[in-house]
């Protein structure tokens, strides 16, 4: 058996890709929003039914330019249970991240504590869909209105989810989207920012190209931050697939439940409702008391068979050293108790049932 590792890039049929990208070398346009950046942005905007979509560079992108478009100061109340981008983001924006603690069923932001971290200083607050688990957006959605905040939606983990029929990104201010190779759908590199707002959509357009009103002035101190050509093409292919690939990992994800769902000590990921998921991801949660192993026996004993699970989220962001002393991860106890048991199972759409029942079978066994 070949080494499986957690995700794997999707790619569509060589050919195709070839063709997507053959007038490239007519036109020799190969950024600055050309025909296939803007062929994919429209592409985007009907598939995940928002008015606007600016494509970016990476997903971090996304973040950094919405904070900044905002023009937001002061606090932003998030999640330490997130990969480092989304708070890295919000300090490399000059402004102060507000953990609260998420919600044992979802692993998404605790909506019952957002209101008792709000002060004076509070602009916005920045939720993730974590695992492609959407966010209590209507409780957040009224503590927003009533408290005059923004919300941004870190929604990397969540492309193509809906919500009581609406696509996840017509959700908030704004959300941020990943189209990293590892993704569920992917540029390669690349990411995006939905909004409902043309004035938003229009200054994030002029930020993440320097800034620039035209070839002789810029207005603002913007950035790089365009998507070129290839990526946007690998975009277009992979988009005629995702239904598709979803699909695939929607039958994976289903026989690990039909293997795992059940066994003691085990919590799985949630089947939300109202919600159309889109299977990022496949998280399970290690009571190393009822199960018998904590989460880091069952990651070596599945490494020992080269299959490489990953402890995600691990450590919280609030943890990171580069953050020592800046906060107090017994603010959230939930979150660090998630992290310290949470496991991520090999899930993407060329893994086999047969693979899927090997990895179920060491992790059962590791049962004492």
């Amino acid at each position: 058996m070949d080494s499986i590792n957690v995700t794997r890039s999707t790619l569509p049929p060589f050919e195709e890709y070839c063709t997507e990208i053959r007038g490239l070398w007519d036109s020799r346009r190969l950024t600055n929003m050309g025909e296939k950046h803007e062929e994919l942005r429209e592409k985007l905007q009907e598939y995940l039914g928002v008015e606007h979509i600016g494509l970016v560079t990476n997903g971090h992108q996304s973040i950094e330019l919405t904070l900044q478009a905002m023009g937001l100061s002061g606090e932003v109340i998030t999640t330490p249970f997130t990969f480092a981008s989304t708070t890295h983001a919000i300090v490399r924006s000059g402004l102060q991240p507000v953990f609260c603690d998420i919600d044992p069923a979802d692993f998404t932001i605790d909506v019952s504590k957002i209101e008792g971290l709000i002060t004076e200083r509070t602009s916005a607050i920045l939720p993730v869909h974590v695992y492609g688990n959407v966010c209590a957006v209507k409780v957040i959605e009224d503590i927003a209105s009533r408290h005059n905040l923004k919300v941004i939606y870190d929604a990397a983990h969540a492309f193509g989810v809906k919500y009581r029929g609406q696509g996840i990104a017509g959700f908030g201010d704004a959300s941020c989207f990943s189209f990293h190779a590892t993704k569920v759908f992917h540029t390669i590199e690349g990411g995006a920012v939905a909004c409902q707002d043309g004035a938003l959509d229009r200054r994030i357009a002029k930020l993440k190209n320097f800034g620039l009103d035209g070839q002789e002035d810029a207005s603002e101190v913007g950035g790089n931050s365009k998507l070129d050509e290839f990526r946007a093409a690998m975009g277009l292919c992979n988009l005629r697939h995702i239904d598709d690939e979803i699909a695939k990992r929607k039958q994976l994800a289903e026989h690990y439940r039909k293997r795992l769902e059940g066994a003691p000590g085990i919590q799985l990921n949630p089947i939300q409702k109202d919600v159309t998921p889109n299977f990022a991801y496949f998280p399970a949660v290690f009571n190393e008391k009822v199960f018998g192993a904590d989460r880091d026996d069952v990651l070596a004993e599945l490494t020992a068979h080269d299959i490489h699970a990953r402890k995600y989220f691990y450590p919280l962001t609030s943890e990171f050293s580069c953050y020592k002393n800046c906060f107090c991860p017994g603010m959230t106890p939930v979150a660090k108790r998630v992290s310290e048991r949470i496991l991520t199972l090999p899930l993407y759409p060329e893994l086999t049932l047969d693979i899927v029942d090997i990895i179920c079978d060491i992790v059962l066994s590791c049962r004492k």
